[in-house]
């Protein structure tokens, strides 16, 4: 076994009624003015308000820019407020836009120099300020993870800035929270979790623990993802997801992701497909190349998902492993094929080009690529 190291949020906190913990944690990271960011659309439903009614009257500001796959001037406007309204600290409630803003802005607010200079691995210079993250998706994994990703719109890609400096010092994952998802959101931001969990159990920076995280994950999204989707108050199935985006946040966060997130940036950032969708389009196509790599993994992924695999080969359990992820995306509807989000087809060689260049990614992938057969996959996932 090599040596790994394993990095989460300073503290979790989990369960239905979670979220009545955040005073404390609050008052203990000695924030006297919080910056919530977060969405319109919670404000609308009055998310925010219940956490603001739990904050009993502390002096709070309220963000709500947060947008899908949050751009760099995103954050330049966040922190702007953060530091106009003089606060001290960051209450993220939405999904990994919102964490994702936040963690950015903490160490971005008292930085000197220019957003930029943070993107990359280890570029953050110190701690910044606190972070609580609430997230009110299951899916992303942001909570506990030491990256933020962001959309730079001149040059169409998305670019993260990698710091354990930026992981949560509070993570509450509770399932009422993702009770205003919409299925649709539902839907995507589970197959989000479900690739962070593959992804992580095939990367060659896999563990013994970051396997039983992904494996754990992935038994958890195949039996109560469809409950969430088809019923979007069932509280059980709702909790599960949560815990399952959790563990494969966890996972993930720590064995990292892959090929299937490195070909999704440029759909993310040119055509503004949301982040879930675009890693359920390329996922299949992703798996059915590195199967050959892994086999018995996939072996294990497919038993992880529902499937017999007794008297099978590990080829023909590897191909049991892709059409049940199929399968469950089929069930949760997610759309199929770019052409549905009018991606031209004229532009796939060059988004092979600017995925080639996600090489803190791909170098996790058990199997290398080349351009032309990024292109490949590109094609068949047309």
């Amino acid at each position: 076994m090599a040596v790994s190291t394993f990095k989460i949020a300073n503290k979790l906190i989990t369960g239905e009624g979670a979220t009545g913990k955040l005073l404390d944690e609050t008052i203990r990271l000695n924030m006297k003015n919080p910056l919530i960011v977060t969405d319109d659309i919670l404000v609308q439903v009055g998310v925010v308000s219940t956490v603001q009614s739990i904050l009993k009257g502390l002096t709070t500001g309220v963000y709500t820019g947060v947008k899908p796959d949050p751009e760099i001037a995103l954050v330049e406007e966040c922190t702007a407020t953060f530091r106009d309204g003089k606060h001290d600290g960051l209450i993220a409630v939405g999904g990994g836009s919102a964490i994702d803003i936040a963690k950015s802005v903490s160490v971005y607010a008292n930085f000197k120099g220019k957003i930029h200079e943070l993107f990359g691995t280890g570029l953050v210079p110190e701690k910044g300020f606190p972070i609580i993250a609430i997230p009110t998706t299951a899916g992303t994994g942001s909570e506990v993870t030491n990256i933020a990703i962001l959309s730079d719109t001149e040059e169409q890609v998305k670019k993260g800035i990698v710091s354990d400096y930026i992981l949560p010092d509070v993570a509450i994952v509770a399932p009422e929270m993702t009770l205003t998802m919409p299925k649709s959101v539902t839907a995507a931001s589970g197959i989000d979790a479900l690739v962070h969990a593959i992804e992580a159990y095939i990367s060659v920076n896999a563990s013994p623990i970051t396997d039983a995280l992904a494996k754990g994950a992935m038994q958890l999204i195949y039996a109560n993802l469809p409950i969430a989707y088809e019923n979007p108050n069932d509280m059980n199935a709702r909790e599960n997801m949560a815990t399952a985006s959790l563990m494969a946040g966890m996972a993930f966060g720590n064995a990292g992701v892959a090929a299937v997130h490195a070909l999704a940036y440029p759909l993310g950032g040119r055509f503004h497909i949301p982040h879930g969708v675009s890693n359920a389009l390329l996922l299949p196509y992703v798996m059915e190349w590195n199967k050959s790599s892994c086999v018995e993994r996939f072996r294990d992924i497919a038993e992880a998902l529902g499937e017999s695999v007794a008297g099978l080969s590990d080829l023909e359990a590897a191909d049991r492993a892709v059409s049940a992820m199929r399968h469950l995306c089929d069930v949760v509807e997610i759309p199929k094929g770019m052409r549905t989000f009018n991606v031209p087809e004229e532009a796939i060689p060059s988004m092979a080009e600017d995925a080639s260049k996600i090489e803190r990614l791909l170098k996790n992938n058990p199997r290398a690529f080349t351009i032309e057969e990024i292109e490949q996959i590109y094609k068949s996932a047309f």
